[in-house]
């Protein structure tokens, strides 16, 4: 079931949020019963059968980390557990990946399994891990299952994160109030709306610009200079309107039940450095490598060589994390490798120094190296191929195409309804679109600095220059973006990481 979709929103959303306000009134623990009940319901209407996967991997790690309360047993059964859920996601994730790899190598004849790779299974385990290794470390062990089926499977977060913190997740869950209001509804349905928006309207019609052309790249062929920067420059703006449009509406759904979730982007594209850049893209996912990968083994602690094999080593299982395929371990080492650059660069010049000690014209062209280097990255994480990665750069860095250059039927689609335009103009406007979209990303404030969200609740009213108001004025805006996000749902376009 997609946010993006008119059962979802007229359905599903409604039904959950009558039903949680009714059972609210009755006591929290009903509200967080019906929560989890339709959080389930919600994963079901996927694949009903992968339903009982989740419960499975649900039941497990409850059972085990009540198994945790004895100290003596601690250290053994969290380790068991990681095992069990790197051994599941394993196994749905990478089985294919590791049988076809060796067969590459040693030419011996694996067989293939046809696996389907159940829906949110890379968030919903990562997430059991860190509690798993939290107890481990000496977190209260959780014993109501009911809270911790809900932490999980909650329903705004559980397809394509962000990805929680138990301990930043139940205490909202058992709390007795929830806050709950009518500006907060309000907050909520328009941070919501504003995601829809990010999604529909824009990641959606750009992808028109990308998928045709890597297509065909990974099916052998070759693509112009202009149309290689298009796709690829394109595919930078889609991938990030649509996750964190798919964060933002996670945020407002959540606020529809007075639960907070952290902020998962920062507005990355505007970073001057690749070590901004993970301060900024996917929060949650650089959190998670951070505390529960790059510090146990070692961080920086261990000397600066090491430092940077931890860094490489961390990057490329984030890499492998997000898609079982060379291509995303080639996506996760590049961006260890800009990191390392930037550390060594950052040693070189004696430490960061503040901005105001940063010249205009130093910061623009750290930025635009920072913004380059993170598109060519994207290569190799759209590509279904290495073959079309390579033909990609090719492509961006002037390669003449070949006699099988992608050519365009040169029609635009809006909100899918086809309009011929011919290649030439359809160029044009794609450049428009994707300058348009920068534009967006770079000038205006992110959602959440918008709404004046968590960190930016407490932000001083000069530090932003548009903010959002719980007046006739904002609600006729937030009206308006989702009137015109409906005309879009119906191409029915999932989200890109709903398949990581």
């Amino acid at each position: 079931m997609l946010f993006s979709s008119y059962t979802f929103l007229f359905q599903f959303l409604p039904g959950t949020v009558l039903a949680f306000a009714a059972a609210r009134r009755h006591s929290p623990r009903a509200g967080i019963m019906v929560l989890a009940a339709a959080s389930l319901v919600f994963y079901a209407a996927w694949q009903p059968v992968y339903l009982l996967l989740l419960l499975a991997s649900i039941a497990v790690n409850f059972s085990l980390g009540l198994r945790m309360e004895d100290p003596l047993r601690r250290r053994a059964i969290g380790t068991l557990g990681v095992a069990l859920n790197l051994a599941l996601l394993c196994y749905f994730k990478y089985t294919n990946f590791i049988f076809d790899s060796i067969n590459t190598m040693t030419g011996a004849p694996l067989p293939f399994f046809n696996i389907v790779l159940p829906l949110g299974i890379s968030f919903f385990t990562f997430q059991q891990i860190a509690y798993l290794v939290d107890v481990m470390r000496g977190a209260k062990v959780e014993r109501d299952i009911v809270s911790y089926t809900l932490f999980v499977s909650f329903f705004p977060h559980l397809i394509a994160g962000p990805l929680v913190h138990h301990a930043e997740m139940i205490p909202q869950f058992k709390r007795g109030r929830t806050s709950r209001s009518a500006v907060l509804a309000a907050r909520g349905l328009a941070i919501f709306a504003a995601g829809l928006f990010k999604k529909v309207v824009i990641a959606d019609n750009l992808a028109q610009f990308v998928s045709p052309v890597f297509a065909h790249l990974d099916a052998g062929g070759s693509v112009t200079t202009s149309w290689a920067w298009l796709a690829t420059s394109a595919y930078t703006l889609q991938i990030y309107f649509d996750f964190s449009g798919y964060s933002d509406m996670a945020v407002g759904l959540a606020l529809l039940f007075g639960i907070r979730l952290p902020v998962n982007f920062r507005s990355p594209y505007r970073a001057s450095s690749i070590i901004e850049f993970w301060r900024r893209w996917h929060i949650t996912l650089s959190r998670f490598l951070r505390d529960y990968l790059y510090i146990p083994i070692g961080g920086n602690r261990l000397g600066e060589q090491r430092r940077y094999i931890n860094l490489m080593v961390t990057m490329l299982l984030g890499g492998l994390w997000h898609g079982a395929g060379w291509n995303f371990l080639v996506w996760g080492g590049l961006h260890g490798v800009y990191l390392s650059i930037n550390h060594l660069w950052r040693a070189w010049r004696g430490g960061d120094k503040p901005a105001a000690a940063t010249g205009f014209v130093a910061k623009g062209l750290s930025w635009f190296i920072t913004f380059v280097a993170v598109i060519f990255a994207w290569v190799f994480f759209r590509a279904r191929t290495m073959a079309g990665a390579w033909q990609m750069l090719g492509g961006l860095v002037g390669v003449k195409a070949g006699s099988s250059a992608y050519a365009s039927s040169g029609i635009l689609r809006l909100m899918d309804l086809p309009v011929l335009v011919g290649e030439e103009r359809l160029l044009l406007i794609g450049g428009g679109a994707v300058t348009l979209a920068l534009l967006i990303a770079l000038c205006l404030p992110n959602v959440p600095q918008l709404f004046g969200y968590r960190e930016y609740r407490r932000a001083p009213e000069k530090a932003i220059w548009l903010r959002w108001r719980p007046n006739a004025a904002w609600a006729l805006v937030s009206a308006f973006a989702f009137a015109i996000s409906l005309f879009g749902m119906w191409q029915r376009l999932e989200f890109l990481y709903f398949q990581f």
